[in-house]
């Protein structure tokens, strides 16, 4: 096959997308108390963004995300889905990368060719080299990737290498099965290029990125300085240090005092705060998807009328316009409506109250002692709605449901934990869970049905299955025709959508907001990249 420079998802699949509308998982640790933040916040106040009597450019930022809540207890992109802290501060690179049009550039690799179905061949850039120095060759690479597959359950699904030979600068590797999206799977974070043999000190691995590692303390603080052998640039900023501070209004306050410089995962209600000179804001609409996955171990949730009345119990117009204030995009399917595989392509249930309880009592849930919650066969309609308060939005999808969900005859129990990954880990003990992916990370719409949805995915919490989109699935992972798997993915999202095996409430618009002397902290439509070497402080 031809040769080609650099490759996006628009050319493999015929896709245009100019704007999008990022991998929140599970953990059973907790994060960081509010003390713990405080204090954290008031040590790191002496050395927000400033430049020092020796020249030296010091930044603090904030992040609601960085903790073992979201399975980010370390940088190390071989462990669950600390890839995304990796390639968001700045210590790992892929080997290509995504602009915000989700195209495919050149990263660490200058091109790939694709030789036949099963085979690709990556050409390195000559000048890249290691923080410590190495030079990144082919070997350090095959040595990354073989590394990552041995100890990644997700990633040695997504990429199933066969074998990966090494020649200078040429890395050619194989798979046991058709891979259309190989190239876009390794732009996941945790396909960020470390040096494998300084091995992973208390979580601190060595990338090719502008930052290093220094110190981490997990759920707590990450320490970094400037890569002095960055390969692709000048490092504006000294040191940095990252600060997890869960909760949201402490986040807030962190920013307002001048405790920190930058935040991430600010909650909507305050931005008023910031809207003035002294502070900027960066935002790009993306594909996190705010949704619900059922638990079909529940014999209530395995009721298909329940599922059906709760899908008709949210109001996502109202969480949208109301909750989020506008910051956010209501959801059909598993992806915004930029792509040509889309939710305008599906149908969904609508926000229908009066329908859905109609359907209940046809199906025979209803209110036979008057208490305003329905039965049947003597099981009142319960379900455990689980979540988690990092994303500061999703305690606020859990309180809008729990009461439309309430005037339909429902009683919702809400379990919102840092605890969440425990709890959804297990078949029995809830029955909704509420999360935030990002469901098209990798330009690829696999992406969200190989993690969610499928019988071997890692993240099929409930236990779903449906033959169909089983077959579905096996079709579109041998379909390398751009229409094709476009089509494919319409089907295999209505299929979830007929079952109401997910329920897709909202997209999200990724906002940073810095102190307005801070330049070169972008948001962007992966929502991967964040400090970078033009980070700077003016």
């Amino acid at each position: 096959m031809k040769k080609r420079k650099l490759l996006s998802f628009a050319l493999i699949l015929g896709i245009t997308c100019s704007t999008l509308f990022s991998a929140c998982g599970t953990t059973s640790q907790s994060s960081a108390n509010e003390s713990t933040e405080a204090a954290a916040t008031e040590e790191a106040s002496e050395e927000t963004a400033e430049t020092t009597s020796d020249g030296t450019k010091k930044f603090v930022f904030g992040d609601t995300t960085f903790n073992a809540e979201n399975e980010e207890s370390n940088v190390d992109p071989h462990e669950a889905y600390c890839g995304w802290a990796c390639i968001r501060y700045g210590v790992g690179e892929t080997l290509f990368k995504f602009n915000d049009s989700m195209e495919l550039e050149p990263w660490v690799a200058e091109s790939y060719e694709n030789i036949d179905e099963l085979t690709w061949k990556i050409t390195l850039k000559d000048n890249v080299t290691f923080s410590n120095g190495k030079s990144v060759d082919a070997e350090a690479v095959k040595a990354c990737f073989e590394d990552l597959v041995a100890v990644h359950e997700r990633a040695a699904g997504d990429l199933a290498i066969d074998s990966i030979e090494a020649d200078g600068l040429e890395l050619t590797i194989k798979t046991t099965t058709p891979k259309p999206a190989l190239i876009n799977s390794l732009c996941d974070p945790y396909g960020c290029i470390i040096d494998v043999t300084e091995g992973n000190a208390d979580g601190i691995v060595v990338g090719t990125g502008p930052f290093v590692a220094t110190e981490l303390v997990t759920s707590d603080h990450l320490n970094l300085v400037k890569n002095e052998n960055y390969w692709n640039g000048t490092v504006n900023v000294d040191e940095v240090t990252v600060l997890c501070i869960t909760d949201g209004d402490t986040l807030a306050l962190a920013l307002q005092s001048g405790d920190i410089d930058a935040a991430y995962g600010m909650a909507y209600a305050s931005y008023p705060l910031f809207e003035n000179d002294d502070y900027a804001f960066t935002s790009i609409a993306t594909s996190r998807a705010f949704y619900l996955q059922m638990n079909y171990n529940s014999s209530v949730i395995a009721d298909d009328t329940v599922r059906k009345a709760i899908a008709m119990g949210i109001d996502k117009e109202s969480f949208v316009g109301t909750l989020l204030d506008g910051y956010g995009y209501v959801g059909t399917g598993a992806f915004p409506d930029t792509f040509s595989f889309g939710g305008e392509n599906v149908t969904t249930e609508s926000y229908d109250p009066e329908g859905a309880k109609q359907l209940l009592e046809e199906a025979g849930w209803v209110d036979t002692d008057g208490d305003g919650i329905r039965e049947k066969d003597g099981e009142p309609l319960k379900i455990t709605w689980v979540s988690y308060p990092s994303r500061q939005e999703l305690p606020l999808l859990a309180e809008s449901a729990q009461a439309t969900l309430k005037e339909i005859g429902f009683d919702v129990e809400l379990n919102v934990t840092s605890d969440h990954g425990t709890i959804v880990s297990e078949s029995e003990g809830w029955d909704v869970y509420a999360a935030a992916f990002v469901t098209c990370g990798v330009g690829d719409p696999m992406y969200f049905f190989t993690t969610h949805c499928l019988s071997d995915s890692t993240k099929n919490r409930g236990n779903y299955h449906n033959d169909d989109l089983e077959a579905l699935a096996t079709e579109m992972n041998s379909t390398f025709d751009a229409e094709g798997r476009s089509d494919l993915a319409i089907k295999m999202q209505q299929e979830i959508l007929d079952d109401n095996a997910f329920v897709f409430c909202s997209f999200l618009k990724m906002s940073m907001i810095t102190k307005s002397n801070v330049t070169g902290l972008t948001a962007h439509a992966c929502d991967y990249y964040e400090l970078t070497a033009d980070l700077d402080i003016n």
